[in-house]
């Protein structure tokens, strides 16, 4: 299993305590001296992990952080058991939103939430419509109206066209109209796809 990260940042006896335990942790610890180090360090994929600084003021200017990546901890002292749950549920958050966001083409679409955006626009999918676009792009292959009703209404073969045909016109429909994008879910006479 790969250990979340925690960096902490500036907070040299908070990471000395963790220091001496760290073989009991669920999560791996990273020591930074100052944030203009950790700044340069953040390169790296940080969208998955938790950072703790006594000062949070130019981590926000990384684009990639936000406040859900930070945890302040306003009342000291505080137990160890405590700590290292609030830090424990955190990264648990984190991970929960890391997993539920899948980038397709240039739009993100959130499962937990249901939303498909792309720039500042946001459009509310239903759970079947999701289900559609994750399965058009899951394969690289063209899916007929058999196929997807197959795997994703469940139905026989010899059930009406008219269920998938009339969820895959709506679904372009709504792509169309939210963000003029006509070429989301094409069709070819093998059938739908993502391309």
């Amino acid at each position: 299993m790969i250990k979340q990260n925690v960096f902490i940042i500036n907070f040299n006896s908070l990471y000395e305590i963790l220091d001496e335990i760290k073989e009991n942790l669920s999560f791996k610890i990273v020591k930074f001296d100052n944030e203009e180090g950790f700044i340069k360090y953040s390169n790296s994929d940080i969208l998955n992990c938790l950072i703790i600084s006594k000062s949070n003021q130019n981590l926000l200017v990384n684009k990639k952080i936000t406040e859900k990546n930070l945890l302040n901890f306003t009342n000291f002292p505080i137990p160890l058991n405590k700590l290292l749950e609030l830090i424990s549920i955190q990264l648990i958050k984190i991970k929960f939103n890391y997993k539920s966001k899948i980038n397709i083409k240039d739009y993100e679409l959130n499962i937990n939430s249901k939303f498909f955006s792309k720039d500042d626009k946001t459009l509310k999918l239903t759970e079947k419509e999701i289900e559609i676009i994750l399965y058009l792009n899951e394969k690289e292959t063209k899916h007929d109206v058999q196929d997807l009703k197959k795997n994703i209404w469940g139905y026989s073969l010899d059930m009406e066209t008219h269920t998938v045909e009339t969820h895959i016109y709506r679904l372009r429909k709504k792509i169309s109209n939210k963000f003029n994008d006509d070429h989301f879910i094409l069709s070819h006479k093998d059938g739908y796809f993502i391309d």
